[in-house]
C-alpha cells in the first residue's frame, strides 16, 4: 500500500461559508476529511501535516516555502509521494519555488486545490484531491519508479509541470495552463501520462536548498513609463535582482535614460532577467535592434520562463552565493525543465 503525506497549507479548498459573518472562513483538515469520505476507500495509507492556522495563498511567503521543503526533506524516506493542498492564487509560485529547492527529486510532489470550497455541492475539490493522490501513487509497471518525479500542479483533469504553470482564470474550474509546455498527464476514465514530456528520474540523492534571496524587484514596461517610475523601482537599497517584463521577444524602448538606468543597476551588482509579457513565446535578445543594447549592457535572457518561474528561480540562484557570471549561466539554462533553450525553438 502506497504511503502519501498530505500537506495542508490552506486555500479555498479549506473554506466554509460562515452563516454569522456571511463570508468564507478557513477550516482545519478534519473538516475537509469529513467532506471527503472517499479518502478512506482509495486503498492509500495517507497521513496529514496541517498548517495551523491555515494560510491564505495571498499570504504565502518564501519562509513558508522553506518550511514546506523542510517537511518534505524530513519525511522523504517515509512516504512514496506528497500532495500539497494550497490556494490557487499563488500555487504556481510555490510549485516553481519548490521545483528549484528540491534538487534530484525522485518522488512526486503534487500541488492541488479548488475554485470552490469543499463544502459546496458543486465543488471541484474532491476530484482534484482524489486524482492528485492517485497520481502521487503511480509507478512504472509495478516498480518503485514514480511516473512523475517532479513538482507538479494537478487541476481540472490536467497535470502540469509546476514551474511551467500559470493561473489564468479566476472563474473556471480550468484555472491553470502551461502555454509553453505540454500537459504531463490527462485524467479521464484512465490517467494517461505523457512520458516523453516528464523529467527522467535522478540518479543522485535528494538535495534541499533553503537559501532564497528576496531582495529583488519587478520592472514591468508599458508605453509611457517615466524615468521617475523606473528609477524609483530600481532604487531599492541593496537590490540583488530585477525581473524585467518586456514587450514581444524581449524588446524595450531605446531611450538613453532607460538604457542608462538598467546599466547602472547592473553595475551596482544586480542581476537583470528579461522575460516577455506574452504568455506564449520566448525572449530572443538581439533579434530586433530594440533588444541588442540589452545584451551589450549585461541583461540576461529568461527565454520562455513564466513570471512565476523567473521570480522564484532568481531568488534561488541568488541565494546560492555564486559569482555574477555563474549566476547568469544558471539563469539561462534549464535546471528543472523550467525553460526551453533558444536553440530548440
Amino acid at each position: 500500500m502506497s504511503k502519501i503525506l498530505i500537506i495542508y497549507t490552506g486555500g479555498t479548498v479549506g473554506m466554509i461559508y460562515d452563516d454569522k459573518t456571511k463570508a468564507l472562513r478557513p477550516i482545519g483538515f478534519n473538516e475537509i476529511r469529513n467532506n471527503l469520505p472517499e479518502l478512506y476507500r482509495m486503498g492509500i495509507d495517507f497521513y496529514v501535516f496541517a498548517f495551523n492556522p491555515p494560510i491564505d495563498s495571498s499570504d504565502m511567503q518564501p519562509e513558508i516555502w522553506v518550511e514546506i521543503a523542510s517537511i518534505i526533506e524530513d519525511r522523504y524516506d517515509r512516504y512514496d509521494g506528497f500532495v500539497i493542498l494550497h490556494g490557487s492564487d499563488t500555487m504556481a509560485f510555490t510549485a516553481s519555488a519548490l521545483s528549484f529547492m528540491l534538487e534530484n527529486l525522485s518522488k512526486p510532489v503534487i500541488l492541488t486545490g479548488s475554485q470552490l470550497p469543499i463544502g459546496k455541492i458543486r465543488t471541484d475539490a474532491k476530484e482534484n484531491i482524489i486524482t492528485a493522490m492517485e497520481i502521487a501513487c503511480s509507478r512504472h509497471n509495478g516498480t518503485s519508479v514514480s511516473m512523475v518525479p517532479e513538482v507538479c500542479i494537478y487541476f481540472d483533469f490536467s497535470l502540469f509541470r509546476g514551474n511551467r504553470s500559470k493561473k489564468y482564470n479566476a472563474e473556471k474550474f480550468e484555472a491553470f495552463y502551461t502555454m509553453n509546455y505540454p500537459q504531463l498527464a490527462e485524467a479521464g476514465i484512465d490517467i494517461k501520462f505523457k512520458n516523453q514530456f516528464i523529467l527522467p528520474p535522478p540518479t543522485a540523492p535528494l538535495k534541499v536548498h533553503k537559501e532564497l534571496e528576496t531582495n529583488i524587484t519587478v520592472l514591468k514596461l508599458f508605453p509611457g513609463i517615466t524615468r521617475k517610475a523606473v528609477e524609483a523601482i530600481l532604487s531599492v537599497p541593496g537590490l540583488k535582482g530585477v525581473i524585467m517584463e518586456t514587450f514581444g521577444s524581449g524588446n524595450t524602448n531605446t531611450q538613453p535614460w532607460f538604457i542608462e538606468s538598467i546599466r547602472k543597476v547592473i553595475e551596482n551588482g544586480a542581476l537583470v532577467v528579461d522575460i516577455t509579457q506574452c504568455d506564449g513565446g520566448s525572449v530572443e535578445l538581439g533579434k530586433y535592434e530594440t533588444s541588442q543594447h540589452l545584451t551589450e549592457i549585461g541583461v540576461v535572457s529568461g527565454h520562455d520562463m513564466t513570471f512565476e518561474a523567473a521570480t522564484t528561480k532568481l531568488m534561488f540562484v541568488l541565494g546560492q552565493g555564486l559569482s555574477m557570471e555563474e549566476s547568469k549561466k544558471l539563469i539561462e539554462i534549464p535546471l528543472r525543465g523550467e525553460l526551453t533553450p533558444f536553440e530548440i525553438f
